[in-house]
């Protein structure tokens, strides 16, 4: 799956904080009492409502591999609505393009 320039800059330009960042990514992703569908739902909300949108289409497409649906997706984004407010809508339009360009690769 392709991850964002900024991400591949990251990890091309500061290797060994990348390899920490990613150590301590998967151990948190171990400790955590989710499964990987629910977990990456949560992240997608928790991104849309930080409005982090540069790694939506990254985990959206993982969410997808676990078997999150077009719903459970949009679902997620807009869990965040009565925290945050409308600003979790503004991810909507990445997270629904990157949804259905995985199931448009996938029917390729």
């Amino acid at each position: 799956m392709k991850v964002s320039k900024s991400y591949q800059l990251f990890e091309q330009e500061a290797p060994m904080v990348h390899k920490a960042w990613m150590e301590t990514a998967h151990a948190l992703e171990g400790a955590s009492a989710l499964d990987k569908k629910t977990q990456e739902l949560a992240y997608l909300a928790v991104m849309a409502a930080a409005r982090l949108d540069s790694g939506l289409p990254f985990h959206v497409k993982m969410a997808k591999s676990f078997g999150a649906t077009r719903d459970e997706v949009i679902s997620s984004i807009l869990v965040g609505l009565p925290a945050v407010g409308n600003v979790v809508i503004q991810s909507l339009p990445i997270v629904v393009a990157a949804y259905d360009e995985s199931t448009e690769q996938d029917n390729q």
